[in-house]
């Protein structure tokens, strides 16, 4: 039960209008803030309550609300508290994060349109089952005034219930019809509004037969279909909207006399000096003016190792700083930034993808201008044989209509996606877009991204078991001292060996070099190559040198998915031919591709060359599924004529695929294009039963041997045949 109002005592009606003083204290009270983050490394319900209770702990917090599909958290918090505080609480807890731009999320985090085909769907079935019930009189023998009466009610009830539930296939028939183009709308709105209008007609004239609860069920029917394709979209915004989301909203700049403010990011100018911190998002592009540091451009550039940062080096908007403070000179902020554009690079992408045009779409473009001419047809006959007769050719022409309602048409694509969905989705994955199947059945291309798709993008050490039990105490010491992802890596894995640091002092990490300390008057150092005195390898390793001994190497390689081999095998099995394309290094993209057996792979590839690669094989006429993770992959996964991205991914890339793959293992992607295959096939199969039905219903209606109930019937026959042929997928 919710709480009980608080009494008032009587008073004068002025008295009523006036804010109390608590009101008025409530009012001037600040408001809670609210802040978004993205938690990319969620997965589970396990995940959701360490988020929320580390968050709900936190001095400041008044609520914290995890969205594990969304892979988000919103938190209310008091004014003063800050998102990179929560992050570091996050952090703590073993989470990644990453501020959103909560203003952003809020206007398009609603899903208006499958709550306005719900409440249209209520509406059409409550009003249906009362039609239904006032036919069963009708049908049991009334006749006369108690007919007419049944009618004039049931008329009352389907008027506005059609008028109103109707409004979706209205507006979809008009645009196209503005459009100068056919669609699947429009004979459906055709047949509403006839069989609504005739059947009102025939009452009037207190005819024997009328439609409305056909209409009305027709109506019900078509919306459940609707939005059970509605459905399969998980996601309704953009993935350009997303990656806007995920820009910087805030930035620290140094004033002209040295003290510091924090200003959105839309306020800051080019060549204003923007302070990063350690582990804080580059808000905008700029060159380093001063600190050492390294750069994380994972997101942006797939690379699994950290930039070394010094003055002088070029940094874009949303790598992300580790180790040590930066100054950074601006020269683009806002909507000129490097994130920005590749926004733009992405909405271009979505636009020519939704281009597409759907195969009952097309099967429209062939269907209702046949099935208006022959009905047009039917009634200019049937005037002429009968004399003249309006009333008998009318008749005639609506049953036309009604029995080759493309009610069949309309349920064949979404009773297909539904049943392919849910199979997929047994199998660990969540299609998105309506017509992921049709274009999925079309791919001969595969292409992979690496890091994050087909490696976890975690490293972890390979070679430990050659290093002595001291050393590696030794080092893990220093590591646990780190940000880096190799030295949290090394740290991890010393402390599931059994390992337990070794006694240092004076342990301090060098921003952009390592960490070291002293050991029996000695200084030891993990780090990079160079700084430990060491030549560095063709592998990815951290060193460790103790006081003047020679330098040891931990190597480290990017765990494989599991799965990742058995997928690969079976869609080359399907014909497929598979490449690999990742902004790492050649190295580690030579060494997995031999692994794996792909011999077509590309190298340090930008965000821009991605998506040029999936445009140049489109261009060649291939047809390009796409399998990445990464903000530098979200322009690709856009411009491909499918793609997938696995649910570890940044929101942006799920946001801008088709399907999300819900676990870690890549097995389910062998079956993706054979369920897709299978799935296209059942559409055909579905419009073949309807042609069928059309043959041999169609001259019935032309010759006068179906009344409008009869053909209401026969429709709703068809439309059950067609979903058990989809249900045959499950």
């Amino acid at each position: 039960m919710g709480a009980a109002l608080p009494s008032r005592p009587a008073a004068c009606p002025a008295c009523a209008v006036v804010p109390s003083a608590e009101a008025l204290a409530e009012a001037a009270a600040p408001r809670d803030a609210r802040l978004v983050l993205s938690l990319p490394t969620i997965h589970c319900a396990g995940c959701i309550s360490a988020v929320e209770r580390a968050l709900e702990a936190t001095p400041g917090v008044r609520e914290a609300r995890v969205n594990l599909t969304l892979k988000r958290v919103a938190v209310a918090t008091e004014p003063d508290l800050t998102a990179e505080a929560l992050i570091t609480v996050l952090d703590r807890a073993g989470y990644e994060a990453h501020e959103l731009d909560a203003g952003m999320i809020a206007a398009t985090a609603t899903d208006r349109a499958g709550r306005d085909l719900l409440m249209r769907i209520a509406v059409s079935g409550f009003a249906m089952m009362n039609i239904m019930l006032l036919s069963v009189a009708v049908w049991s023998g009334a006749s006369d005034f108690t007919r007419d009466m049944f009618h004039w009610i049931s008329a009352m009830i389907a008027l506005p219930t059609v008028a109103f539930a109707g409004q979706p296939f209205f507006r979809s028939a008009a645009r196209a019809l503005g459009a100068r183009r056919l669609n699947m709308d429009v004979p459906i709105s055709l047949a509403l509004i006839l069989a609504t209008g005739f059947s009102l007609y025939e009452t009037s004239q207190h005819g024997p037969h009328a439609y409305f609860d056909a209409a009305v069920a027709l109506t019900f029917f078509l919306l459940a279909g609707r939005y059970l394709d509605h459905r399969t979209r998980a996601v309704a915004r953009s993935a350009a909207e997303e990656l806007a989301a995920l820009e910087v909203p805030r930035a620290i700049r140094r004033r002209a006399d040295g003290t510091e403010e924090t200003v959105p990011v839309a306020g800051i100018t080019v060549g204003d000096i923007v302070l990063v911190k350690p582990g804080a998002r580059v808000p905008v592009d700029g060159v380093i003016a001063e600190g050492r540091s390294e750069i994380d451009r994972s997101l942006l550039t797939g690379e699994t190792l950290p930039a070394y940062a010094e003055p002088g080096l070029a940094v874009s908007a949303g790598e992300v700083n580790l180790t040590g403070p930066l100054a950074v000179t601006v020269t683009a902020a806002g909507q000129d930034t490097s994130l920005h554009r590749m926004a733009e690079l992405v909405a271009v992408a979505e636009s020519a993808k939704n281009r597409y045009t759907s195969l009952a779409d097309r099967a429209a473009r062939v269907y209702s201008p046949g099935v208006h001419v022959l009905a047009l047809g039917a009634f200019i006959g049937w005037l002429w044989l009968s004399g003249g007769d309006v009333r008998l050719s009318v008749n005639i022409a609506v049953a036309l209509l009604i029995i080759t309602c493309p009610c069949a048409l309309g349920l064949a694509v979404p009773a297909v996606s539904t049943a392919a969905s849910g199979r997929l989705f047994r199998k660990g994955m969540l299609i998105k877009d309506g017509t992921v199947l049709e274009r999925l059945a079309e791919v001969d291309t595969v292409v992979f991204d690496k890091t994050g798709t087909l490696t976890l993008g975690m490293p972890e050490p390979t070679n430990l078991g050659e290093h002595a039990r001291r050393d590696l105490e030794i080092a893990l010491a220093l590591a646990e001292a780190s940000g880096h992802p190799l030295a949290r890596a090394l740290a991890d894995a010393a402390r599931k060996a059994g390992l337990h640091p070794a006694r240092l002092s004076d342990i301090r990490e060098v921003p952009g070099h390592g960490v070291e300390g002293r050991l029996a008057g000695e200084t030891v150092r993990l780090g990079r190559a160079a700084w430990v005195g060491a030549e560095a390898a063709g592998t990815t390793a951290a060193w460790l040198r103790m006081g003047q001994a020679t330098p040891v190497a931990f190597t480290f390689a990017d765990r494989l998915r599991p799965g990742a081999e058995a997928a690969i095998a079976a869609l080359r099995a399907q014909g497929m031919a598979v490449r690999l394309v990742s902004g790492d290094a050649p190295a580690p993209v030579a060494e997995l591709a031999a692994r794996l057996g792909i011999a077509d792979w590309t190298a340090e590839a930008l965000p821009g060359d991605k998506a040029a690669l999936i445009h140049g094989l489109t261009e060649r006429g291939s047809r390009v599924l796409m399998i990445g993770d990464g903000l530098n992959d979200t322009a690709a996964l856009a411009a491909a004529h499918a793609s997938i991205s696995p649910a570890t991914a940044l929101d942006a890339a799920r946001v801008a695929s088709d399907i999300v793959l819900l676990g870690t293992d890549l097995t389910p992607l062998g079956e993706v294009v054979t369920t897709a295959r299978k799935a296209v096939r059942r559409i055909h199969e579905n419009f073949t039963i309807s042609a069928i039905y059309n043959v041999i219903a169609i001259p019935i209606a032309l010759v006068g041997f179906a009344t409008p109930l009869a053909a209401a019937l026969a429709m709703s026959a068809s439309s059950i045949t067609v979903s058990l042929n989809a249900l045959r997928l499950r």
